[in-house]
């Protein structure tokens, strides 16, 4: 597969199959997403990588969590508020467009907030991992983390599997912490869904728009 190819492939999947994937056929991709661009070579992401076991008793713990009704203050916030246009108009677009795949109005808070509890269980997903920095690193070392992750998503594409990148644990990193033992030095990124789509599940239909490149892109050629 070229590189090309896993670009055009690669996109949030939000239903998984329950196929087992191992640590071993994973462990592998990320340690070649190590290779990633990073400013001074400081290769600053830190990565705890859930599977079979491990993700039993993760859900188990995340289950009660939510049962609860328990959050955390967010580390770090998701968007600038108030989002300018047009990036307000584009997440706005995209979760109307989630909506739609999922078979129930937006209307519908109770079916909403259910669904969006499915983060909390990486959508299913038999494996999932969290990435995190060191809390002294600043917005460039955060930069090579995208970098990192993107890196990744691809190699997943190009291995057959699928995968979700979630900032949406922002709001639970403490008990996500706790989880993985990662120490005080550190802050949670994300986490990432990985597995096999489920092929039938609507939601997986989803292909978001990307705005044309006439409006992003500067040619200086004189």
């Amino acid at each position: 597969m070229q590189v090309s190819e896993a670009v055009a492939r690669r996109k949030s999947v939000r239903a998984f199959l329950d196929d087992r994937v191992a640590a071993e056929r994973l462990a592998p991709l990320i340690e070649s997403a190590g290779r990633a661009a990073s400013g001074g070579n400081l290769q600053p992401w830190h990565v705890t990588l859930l599977t079979d076991g491990g993700m039993e008793r993760f859900r188990a713990m995340m289950s009660a969590r939510i049962a609860s009704g328990r959050v955390d203050s967010p580390d770090y916030p998701l968007y600038h508020s108030p989002l300018a246009e047009p990036y307000r108009s584009r997440r706005f677009d995209v979760g109307e467009a989630k909506n739609a795949r999922r078979g129930f109005p937006r209307e519908d808070k109770a079916k909403r907030l259910d669904w969006f509890a499915r983060n909390y269980r990486f959508f299913d997903a038999p494996a999932g991992l969290f990435l995190s920095v060191e809390r002294d690193m600043g917005a460039a070392q955060w930069t090579d983390l995208g970098g990192f992750l993107a890196t990744l998503m691809l190699l997943i594409v190009e291995d057959g599997l699928a995968s979700c990148p979630q900032e949406a644990w922002v709001v639970h990193h403490r008990a996500v912490a706790d989880f993985i033992d990662m120490p005080d030095s550190q802050m949670l990124f994300c986490g990432l869904a990985i597995g096999h789509p489920d092929p039938n599940a609507e939601v997986n239909g989803l292909e978001t728009a990307r705005a044309p490149v006439e409006e992003w892109l500067k040619t200086l050629s004189e």
